[in-house]
């Protein structure tokens, strides 16, 4: 096997729920893009085809670093990673549309967000990219670089949706009321 067809393990992993501290701190920025990287974003890919869900970002893996994947399903092309991404708003367009979350599973509710993104990064290779999205694919982009911020979807919700939301999250099986972290404010307003 040569260097250039060097092979990289893929896990599934399992998805870290709200209430793990991961999910609640900063994600660092990526400064070596080795086979680490690329065996990270293989697990990220697996394990959000094994869930089914839209996006998965590193923290939600107990990784602290600034990665995450989207479904091929919602953008064309090969890319469904961004690295190191800097998300930016063309315009002052929004969209609402029910979100959830794969660590805080079963909680569907109504999440403003901008229609319209553009996410400059990296590949896992190192080379710099740029993702234009709307809609889902926007959605998706806003809502995994939040993870990377230590946000989560439920953070951006009115205080009504807030109350909503905890009355679910409070009947869920996994929810622990003593591992509940405080709502914090999305950097990408």
């Amino acid at each position: 096997m040569s260097v250039r067809q060097e092979k990289v393990r893929m896990t599934v992993v399992p998805i870290r729920k709200l209430g793990d501290p991961v999910l609640r701190g900063p994600a660092k920025p990526v400064t070596e893009f080795d086979s680490e990287l690329r065996a990270l974003v293989g697990d990220l890919r697996e394990t959000l085809s094994d869930s089914g869900g839209a996006g998965l970002a590193a923290p939600q893996l107990g990784v602290g670093l600034r990665v995450f994947v989207w479904s091929p399903k919602l953008s064309q092309g090969s890319l469904n990673h961004l690295v190191n991404p800097v998300v930016e708003f063309p315009d002052d367009k929004e969209q609402d549309g029910v979100e959830g979350c794969l660590s805080i599973p079963g909680v569907y509710l109504d999440t403003r967000r901008r229609m319209n993104v553009v996410a400059k990064g990296f590949t896992r290779k190192g080379d710099p990219v740029q993702v234009v999205g709307d809609g889902l694919l926007a959605r998706c982009i806003q809502h995994e670089a939040d993870h990377l911020d230590g946000v989560l979807f439920i953070d951006r919700l009115t205080p009504a949706q807030q109350e909503q939301w905890m009355a679910t999250l409070r009947s869920a099986a996994w929810f622990d009321e003593n591992s509940m972290a405080k709502i914090k404010r999305s950097p990408h307003q």
